[in-house]
């Protein structure tokens, strides 16, 4: 394909009979349980109750996430919890609420305040002026502590960040920066409503460099509307040229039941389900030829990045910042719809502005729903974890780490993967002995292998109207 052959030939020449089976609905499972399992029964008081916990359990540094929601205006391929103004009344106010729930949260938290990741996404978190982000973090680190060599990260929008932003971030200590491109072809601009010319994307970049930023990270997705092998294969080359340490492929998420502007797509303009598929191998392809190494489902580093050094030695994990070094880390989320991840429970705050604001107001946690993780859960998160994060199943160690014997626990995941017609037959996983791991070809399906050991998802009346498609 676009001039070589691509690395992922046809599996027994049926790729087209393999798409129609196996892209379908499912989890893109940065957390297990899904936030789809969330509940309202697990509220304020339950997850104060955890951060109390959390603090007389262990001393280890935390990770901190901080939602900023604001954008200009909505492209209408996000899916992203974002509020559209241009009231910066309102952005005050917001900031001031954070600040409060910060305070609120470590007097739970006690003495375990020191963070090893810090990270503030969006929504577009540039949105603020410099002056606001210099009150913000001093505000977050009177009451939190970055230990030495922390991961200080931050979401870029090109289209409204400037070079004042970066040199203001970096002087706070910011070292990693990722930055929202999506694609470069301007007609696929116009039909997602995002217009950022290549040089507002190459003249950051640059500055960024210029500035000493330690990991800077593009995001990409495929299967926007007007996309072909062409347009994509320039996108790919245009950024490649930037020589970005990471980039991000994300797969569009058409979820229009959850996000009512995507009803703005034009669904006639989508790829097709083959071409999508082509433009996902299109971009293994390009980006494993210009040195760069595919971390999990949807994501590349340079061979020398600390993320393609740990894919090698099998020791990647995954939270809801991203793919991460960090193992086991808990998560401290501030702001609309962030979620916590503390302990064994997941705690999500309101979605709402209105309702987030309200609850801190009246001294209380803004947590909306959550959920306390079963015995079992804590064994499927891990078996999904490695496999979407390390593309492999250790039998021994996962015997070993909960005492059990994987072939009795997931008997049926097993018959499932061997069945006639199942995973190992098309060519997506192989067994050596009692391990598990996933082909190429099984990695671009990654997903779908992870379903098999999800056992809420079998149990779930539907699939539909609650997760995208997993190609």
């Amino acid at each position: 394909m676009t001039g070589k052959e691509s690395a992922f030939p046809d599996a027994d020449g049926s790729t087209a009979e393999l798409l129609a089976k196996y892209d379908r609905p499912g989890p893109r499972y940065t957390s297990y349980p899904t936030a789809v399992d969330f509940h309202e029964d697990f509220g304020a008081d339950e997850y104060a109750d955890c951060l109390v916990e959390a603090a007389v359990r262990s001393h280890d540094p935390l990770s901190l996430y901080v939602h900023l929601p604001f954008c200009e205006n909505r492209c209408s391929f996000c899916a992203c919890h974002v509020v559209v103004t241009r009231n910066e009344s309102l952005a005050s106010t917001y900031l001031d609420r954070l600040i409060a729930e910060a305070r609120t949260t470590v007097e739970k938290l006690g003495d375990r305040r020191t963070l090893q990741q810090y990270h503030w996404g969006g929504g577009t978190p540039t949105f603020h002026s410099p002056e606001a982000l210099v009150d913000l973090h001093g505000q977050l680190l009177s009451v939190f502590e970055l230990e030495s060599g922390a991961e200080v990260a931050i979401e870029v929008d090109p289209r409204i960040t400037t070079e004042e932003h970066l040199a203001t971030l970096r002087t706070l200590g910011f070292n990693r920066l990722s930055m929202g491109v999506q694609d470069v072809d301007e007609v696929v601009q116009d039909l997602i409503g995002r217009h950022q010319t290549w040089e507002q994307t190459a003249d950051l970049h640059d500055a960024a460099r210029g500035l000493g930023y330690e990991s800077i990270n593009v995001d990409l997705i495929y299967g926007l509307p007007g996309q072909n092998e062409y347009t994509f294969t320039r996108s790919l080359e245009q950024v490649i040229g930037l020589r970005p340490d990471r980039l991000a492929v994300y797969s569009f998420a058409l979820v229009p039941w959850m996000r009512p502007h995507q009803k703005r797509v034009d669904i006639r303009l989508l790829p097709d389900r083959d071409v999508k598929f082509g433009l996902l191998s299109l971009a293994i392809d390009r980006l494993t030829a210009a040195g760069y190494e595919q971390i999990g489902m949807d994501h590349f580093a340079l061979r020398g990045d600390e993320l393609a050094v740990a894919h090698r030695e099998r020791t990647l994990s995954r939270n809801f910042m991203g793919y991460t070094t960090k193992r086991g880390t808990e998560i401290v989320g501030l702001g609309t719809s962030a979620i916590s991840d503390i302990g064994d429970s997941y705690a999500q705050s309101h979605r709402r502005m209105a309702s987030y604001i309200t609850a801190v107001d009246a001294g209380e946690f803004p947590t909306e729903r959550g959920i306390v993780l079963t015995g079992d859960d804590r064994i499927r998160r891990h078996v999904i974890t490695e496999l979407m994060c390390n593309g492999r199943l250790l039998a021994h160690e996962v015997d070993d780490r909960f005492e059990i014997v994987v072939e009795e626990y997931f008997a049926d995941e097993l018959d499932e993967l061997h069945a006639p017609g199942g995973l190992v037959e098309a060519g997506f996983v192989v067994t050596d002995g009692r391990d598990i791991e996933a082909t190429p070809l099984g990695r671009m399906f990654i997903r779908n292998v992870a379903m098999v050991f999800d056992v809420r998802l079998r149990t779930r009346a539907t699939e539909d109207q609650m997760f995208s498609r997993t190609v």
